[in-house]
C-alpha cells in the first residue's frame, strides 16, 4: 500500500526537495505540499494523507497552534521538520508533547554527499509514523498524554543502599515516555542514567525541560558526574554514556566513538557498560523505540544479575525495541507506561539491602537531592 504524504513548509526549496526525496521511495507519495497551516487545513480535506510532515515554524499561523488543533480536531501522524537551533529544538520537543510521532532535522543542502543517508532516515520514520497512526492505541495514547502524573510517595527506609541504579533506553516516542517515567519518580529514588536517540542539541533542551518539570534533578551528562539519588543523566547527542566506577562511586563517561546500531549515543553501550559495572545493583528499562538497540545490552545486564523491564505493546509509539528485548529473553516484566515506575520502586523495595555500621541500623536515606 502507498503512504500518501502531505509536506507543510514555508521554504519552496524545502519542499522541493522533501518532495523528491518522499517520492524516490517505492511505497510513497506526496500528495500535496503546503506553504503555511492554513492551506495544509484545506489540503487535507482534500488529500486525506496519511503522514503529516511539519515544518516547526511556520507563517500565519504557529506550527504548534496548528497541531494542537489538528491532534484535537483530527489526529493523524505527524513527522516534524526541525532547525537544529536552541528554538528548533524547544518547540520539537513541545509538538512530540503535543502528539507529534518524531521528527528529523531539515536537511543541509549544501552536503550532497548526506542526503542519500538522509533520504533513509526521514523515509524510515515516515513509515514508523504510518504504523503508529494505524494502531488502535494512537488516539487514546493523544489523550493519555494529557493526564497528570504524581509522583510516587518518598523510598524512605524501603531501601538504603545508594549502590541502587535505575538504567533507561529509549527511542520514538521515548521522550514523552521519559517524561512520564520520571514525573513519577520520587525525590529520593535510586541515580537514573537515560539514553535516548537524539541529535547533539536536542539533548540539553530535553535534560532541561524535565528539570523543570520533574522532582528530581535532571540534567545532561558531563562526563565525571558521580551518580546520585533523586538525579538523572540525559546522554548527550553527540556521545555514547557509560556507566563506570571511580573507587567506591558510580560515573558517568562518554565516549566519541563510532555509532553502535546506528546510533551514537547507543543503548546498548549503556547497557552494556550497566551490566559490567553494576550487574545486580542495577534494573534496566527499555522503553518505545525502532529498531533493536539495546536488546543485546538488556540480556547482558539479565545475565550480570540485574531486572529487567520492557514497556508493552498498547503504550509504546512503537513497538520496536521492546518487542527485541523480549524476544531474546532479556526481559523479567513487561508493563504499561504508567505504572513502568511504580514497579520499578517497588523491586527495589522487594529487595531492599539494610546498611550497618556496628549495632546501628541506617532507619532513613540520606538526601543528596535539595530541589524545591
Amino acid at each position: 500500500m502507498t503512504i500518501k504524504v502531505l509536506i507543510v513548509d514555508d521554504s519552496a526549496l524545502i519542499r522541493c526537495v522533501l518532495t523528491e526525496m518522499i517520492e524516490s521511495q517505492a511505497d510513497m507519495e506526496v500528495v500535496g505540499t503546503a506553504s503555511d497551516p492554513l492551506i495544509a487545513r484545506d489540503l487535507i480535506k482534500q488529500t486525506n494523507p496519511d503522514v503529516l510532515t511539519l515544518d516547526v515554524e511556520m507563517p500565519r499561523m504557529d506550527g504548534l497552534d496548528f497541531l494542537e488543533k489538528l491532534m484535537r480536531l483530527r489526529p493523524m501522524p505527524v513527522v516534524m521538520v526541525s532547525s537544529l537551533t536552541d528554538r528548533g529544538s524547544e518547540i520539537t520537543l513541545r509538538a512530540l508533547e503535543l502528539g507529534a510521532v518524531d521528527y528529523v532535522t531539515k536537511p543541509k543542502l549544501s552536503i550532497k554527499a548526506g542526503m542519500l543517508e538522509y533520504t533513509q532516515l526521514l523515509a524510515d520514520k515516515i513509515r514508523i509514523a504510518y504504523q503508529a497512526g494505524k494502531s488502535m492505541n494512537f488516539r487514546t495514547n493523544m489523550v493519555k498524554k494529557s493526564l497528570p502524573h504524581e509522583p510516587l510517595p518518598l523510598v524512605g527506609n524501603r531501601f538504603l543502599s545508594t549502590e541502587k541504579l535505575i538504567i533507561v533506553g529509549a527511542s520514538t516516542g521515548g521522550t514523552e515516555a521519559i517524561k512520564t517515567f520520571l514525573l513519577q519518580m520520587p525525590v529520593d529514588c535510586p541515580g537514573i542514567l537515560i539514553t535516548q536517540h537524539m541529535p547533539e542539541g536536542f539533548t540539553t533542551s530535553f535534560a532541561h525541560r524535565l528539570d523543570g518539570l520533574c522532582k528530581i534533578s535532571v540534567i545532561e551528562a558531563m562526563g565525571g558526574e558521580r551518580i546520585l539519588p533523586g538525579h538523572a543523566y540525559i546522554a548527550p547527542g553527540h556521545s555514547h554514556m557509560l556507566l563506570a566506577r571511580s573507587g567506591a562511586n558510580y560515573i558517568t563517561r562518554l565516549d566519541q566513538g563510532p555509532p553502535v546500531n546506528r546510533h551514537r549515543p547507543s543503548v546498548d553501550v549503556l547497557f552494556r557498560s550497566a551490566a559490567l559495572h553494576a550487574g545486580k545493583n542495577a534494573v534496566g528499562v527499555i522503553l518505545t523505540g525502532m529498531g533493536k538497540d539495546g536488546a543485546l545490552g538488556l540480556l547482558e545486564m539479565k545475565k550480570a544479575g540485574a531486572y529487567n523491564y520492557a514497556q508493552d505493546e498498547n503504550s509504546c509509539v512503537v513497538f520496536g525495541m521492546p518487542k527485541e528485548a523480549i524476544e531474546i529473553g532479556a526481559v523479567h516484566e513487561v508493563a504499561s507506561l504508567s505504572i513502568l515506575a511504580g514497579m520499578v520502586i517497588d523491586h527495589f523495595g522487594k529487595h531492599a539491602v539494610s546498611i550497618r555500621e556496628g549495632s546501628m541500623t541506617l532507619s532513613q536515606p540520606m538526601i543528596t537531592n535539595f530541589k524545591d
